[in-house]
């Protein structure tokens, strides 16, 4: 029985170092993919909405690690409904982003054919 009450209290250790590096890291893409799409957005990059949409992205999904690893030790109801509330409020978020990700590049694509199509046919003139 000793053994058991061991190994729980290892793995919640471990389970709540984890979520802090997950934190960090999903901190620390946010901070630098902010950064980088202020550069681009300062540089007008037509990228910058792409580069700055991905890295949130990513970020987002670090903090939903994290926020998954706070269910294995979590006790009671209340804190399990708000960790499913966070969970799902940053789920839609990267939702949103991805759909944000895929209408830019959409976008992109159709200005490039465009652009394609006018310098071909100013060829031919």
């Amino acid at each position: 029985m000793e053994l058991i009450h061991i190994l729980e209290n290892a793995l919640e250790y471990l389970v709540q170092f984890a979520i802090v590096i997950f934190e960090f890291i999903g901190v620390g893409i946010i901070i630098y993919s902010g950064i980088k799409g202020f550069i681009g957005y300062v540089s007008r990059s037509p990228k910058m909405k792409i580069t700055l949409a991905q890295g949130l992205a990513i970020g987002l999904e670090f903090k939903l690690g994290s926020e998954i690893l706070k269910t294995v030790i979590v006790r009671d109801w209340t804190e399990i409904a708000t960790v499913a509330g966070i969970i799902a409020l940053r789920a839609a978020l990267t939702f949103l982003i991805h759909w944000e990700i895929k209408e830019e590049n959409k976008d992109m694509q159709e200005q490039e054919e465009r652009q394609k199509a006018e310098e071909a046919a100013e060829q031919e003139e």
